[in-house]
């Protein structure tokens, strides 16, 4: 009888009457995720997407101890309750994803026009199985799962952060430190944000040919729109562009603009360099580094560590809305396909519906009716 070592992910000897052989079992792996990778490939998805999902099988591999064609819905169960525990549980969100991700998996391995059954059935005796299933899963019952802690900024925590932002250079300068530049720049950047209600890639995409004239607001000089040429893309699409318009109520950020591209990009000496937002390298500002400028000035201001980038465009939205826009124009200025989307971020305040409520009462009830009563 053969005797064996088992060590998934690495070679798997089989030794029998003093001949090795190597067991296929991890080649056979290997095989299969990057045949999984090659289809995602040929959909167009991009490899920001395809290598996440890799990983993850690789984990459930690592987790398990065992391959794709033995895993079992227990095995599966387990994997998501060993995430679920410890210092940082995933979200039921995630959750969700990693189910759906390895479900697309296994579905790769199923499919006859592949071979993968007729393979582990002919090597190892064994053929893959879906391991989630309806009852084992999470379901999808709601249309937003996102952290409830994750919402728009009033307008006091707005202005707190962008004075905490504006406070940075000169506190770093006191200090005798470098860096006062750069935090002059990541001011700017937050405040472009919000005024225009862009993601963090958008932003950081953006070039200086994207900001534009708007002969309808001729008022706001070559700041009248900003075009977003790298937005969210759907899968498999290419990134989707649109126009953001500036709105007189963040004309404010029309001299935010001015001031960084006559005064103080200039002096990172950027050369030929397209980008709007430039480091002292004179490379494009990432994505990483404008998140990293947010928690800075959140911290400054003492505002809640659960806020994080992505709450400025949740602010913006229902800013937007408060100040009288039509659902269709916000929809429009964000980038969101579905208006059901945009309705997710809102977070208007009682006073903005005690308005709503206000006018429509009156409209059905006459001047008669107080909001009050």
């Amino acid at each position: 009888m053969p005797v064996s070592t088992q060590a998934p992910g690495s070679a798997h000897l089989v030794l029998a009457r003093n001949v090795v052989y190597l067991d296929p079992a991890p080649a056979v792996f290997e095989a299969m995720t990057e045949g999984w990778a090659r289809q995602q490939s040929a959909r167009f998805l991009r490899s920001t997407t395809i290598d996440p999902r890799v990983r993850l099988i690789k984990r459930l591999e690592e987790f398990t101890g065992l391959y794709p064609w033995q895993w079992t819905p227990a095995d599966g169960e387990a994997f998501i309750s060993h995430l679920r525990s410890g210092d940082k549980p995933i979200q039921m969100s995630t959750a969700r994803s990693y189910e759906v991700t390895i479900g697309l998996f296994l579905e790769y391995l199923l499919d006859g026009r592949y071979g993968w059954t007729h393979v582990c059935a002919e090597r190892f005796g064994e053929v893959p199985q879906q391991v989630f299933h309806e009852g084992n899963s999470v379901l999808h019952v709601v249309e937003y799962e996102g952290d409830p802690r994750r919402r728009p900024l009033d307008y006091d925590e707005i202005q707190a952060l962008f004075d905490a932002a504006d406070a940075r250079p000169g506190t770093i300068r006191g200090q005798g430190r470098k860096g006062a530049l750069c935090a002059l720049r990541d001011a700017a950047v937050l405040k472009t944000i919000y005024a225009f209600g862009t993601r963090r890639t958008e932003s950081s995409r953006l070039d200086l040919v994207d900001l534009r004239r708007n002969r309808k607001a001729p008022q706001f000089g070559g700041f009248g729109s900003a075009m977003v040429r790298f937005g969210k893309a759907s899968k498999g699409s290419p990134p989707k562009r649109r126009t953001v318009l500036t709105v007189p109520e963040m004309d404010w950020c029309v001299d935010v603009l001015d001031q960084w591209v006559s005064e103080i990009r200039p002096q990172f000496s950027p050369g030929r360099h397209p980008a709007l937002w430039v480091t002292e390298r004179a490379g494009r500002l990432s994505p990483r580094s404008i998140n990293e400028a947010f928690v800075a000035a959140r911290e400054a201001a003492g505002l809640d560590e659960d806020l994080d980038l992505h709450c400025l465009r949740h602010s913006y939205i229902t800013h937007l809305t408060e100040f009288g826009y039509p659902a269709r124009f916000v929809q429009e200025q964000v980038g969101h396909s579905h208006a059901a989307t945009t309705a997710i971020y809102m977070g208007v305040s009682n006073e903005y519906r005690n308005k709503l409520l206000e006018a429509s009462m009156k409209t059905r009830l006459g001047d008669d009716w107080d909001v009050t009563t």
